[in-house]
């Protein structure tokens, strides 16, 4: 007769008998009794897959969540112990091969000096990338894993737009006009001195505010008009002649280089300028407001990705502060992996490997051959030889 109903489907069945077993109840701890029908022997069988499981997702429940590990087992030290090979587990995500109509990248650096680099689209992470600092070659590895999207909004990091040009030839360009506005804001400060400095800074502050291509062109040709009315203070050039006064020396910049026999009067206001100027003409600064894709809700800004993700993984970091590198660097792929569109799920992650390390091989120094030439061992040269009776007695 086969197992139905109340019976378990073991292997082999009782192990005295080998007849079918039956529920009979729970033990004091709640685990399942087994009772044999035959010789009526009762057991508990043990489950490490449904055990294994358990323990994974109560640490990830831990690392995501706001309580202690105290809270989540009787002890903070029994937790550690019993969920330390949790972390030999490597989050993946799968790549679905979707086409997706606009892509946000951003990266985010750890306090122990790694980077990671994220995409994500409406809010949820498509993959993400490992890497010492945002340069091309990282990038490249994280695009080239994604379909090439009609958009990717992005704060123009380091390398970047090399690794979109290779990888994704036909994506239009958003930079993200709050960076924009940081980095304007670096050159000319928040409250510049000089009249061009001022109208300048007047009008990247409304960059956030443009929702209409008729707003866009509007502020184009304001752009326009500023060159036109200041464009001689972005080529005005001071020689190194000019600054020297005989018998006062040479009064120059700090930030001059030895030999340098000329620079831009205006330096960081040039810098400004052009970088306005170069993102208009590249077609990056207003690419959310073209007709082609207007119909597709692009964002201006990498807002989702900057307070919808890097925020709450530096909340998290922060809540489980202390922790070494390695185990900073596996928080943060939990969280993506909990948060991104298609991921596998945890249990279907572990191997018996995470569990049952390989035992480290440890090696016996060998003994020196020969006289001791230095040791703890007692000597009759030095006097320290073992005697019996009264010392000094013959």
């Amino acid at each position: 007769m086969g197992i139905t109903g109340e019976d378990v489907g073991h292997s082999g069945g009782c192990v005295l008998c080998g007849a079918r077993l039956k529920k009979n109840g729970t033990t004091s701890a709640g685990r399942t009794r087994w009772r044999c029908t035959s010789c009526g022997s009762s057991t508990t069988r043990a489950r490490p897959d449904v055990t294994r499981r358990a323990q994974l997702e109560r640490f990830i429940a831990w690392l995501l969540g706001s309580g202690t590990q105290g809270d989540a087992d009787s002890s903070a030290r029994t937790f550690r112990r019993v969920h330390a090979w949790c972390w030999n587990v490597a989050p993946e995500v799968t790549i679905t091969g979707e086409l997706y109509d606009e892509i946000q990248i951003d990266g985010i650096y750890l306090d122990t000096g790694w980077c990671c680099l994220i995409a994500i689209t409406g809010g949820k992470v498509i993959d993400w990338q490992w890497c010492d600092r945002e340069k091309t070659i990282a990038w490249k590895q994280l695009l080239k894993r994604i379909p090439a999207p009609t958009v990717v909004v992005c704060d123009g990091g380091g390398g970047l737009a090399v690794a979109i040009e290779e990888c994704w030839p036909d994506t239009s360009v958003q930079r993200c006009l709050v960076h924009v506005q940081r980095n304007v804001r670096t050159y000319l400060t928040s409250r510049p001195r000089t009249t061009a400095g001022k109208a300048l800074w007047g009008l990247a502050r409304t960059l956030t505010k443009i929702t209409t291509l008729d707003e866009a062109t509007a502020w184009m040709v304001l752009l326009h008009d500023w060159h036109d009315l200041y464009g001689h203070l972005v080529r005005e050039r001071t020689y190194r002649y000019q600054l020297t006064r005989p018998g006062d020396g040479a009064a120059f910049p700090d930030w001059i280089r030895p030999g340098q026999k000329w620079w831009y009067t205006h330096e960081r206001l040039r810098k400004a300028y052009r970088l306005l100027a170069k993102l208009v003409e590249r077609g990056h600064l207003f690419a959310y407001l073209d007709p082609s894709v207007r119909g597709l809700h692009i964002a201006s800004t990498t807002n989702q990705i900057e307070g919808g993700i890097n925020a709450q993984l530096r909340d998290m970091l922060r809540r489980h502060r202390g922790m070494t590198t390695a185990h900073q660097r596996r928080a943060v792929e939990w969280w993506l992996h909990a948060h991104a569109i298609a991921a596998p799920e945890p249990a279907s992650l572990i191997r018996a490997r995470h569990y049952r390390p390989r035992p480290r091989k440890t090696t016996t120094p060998e003994e020196p051959i020969g006289p001791a030439g230095y040791d703890t061992g007692l000597t009759a040269e030095e006097g320290l030889w073992l005697r019996r009776g009264w010392g000094g007695r013959s």
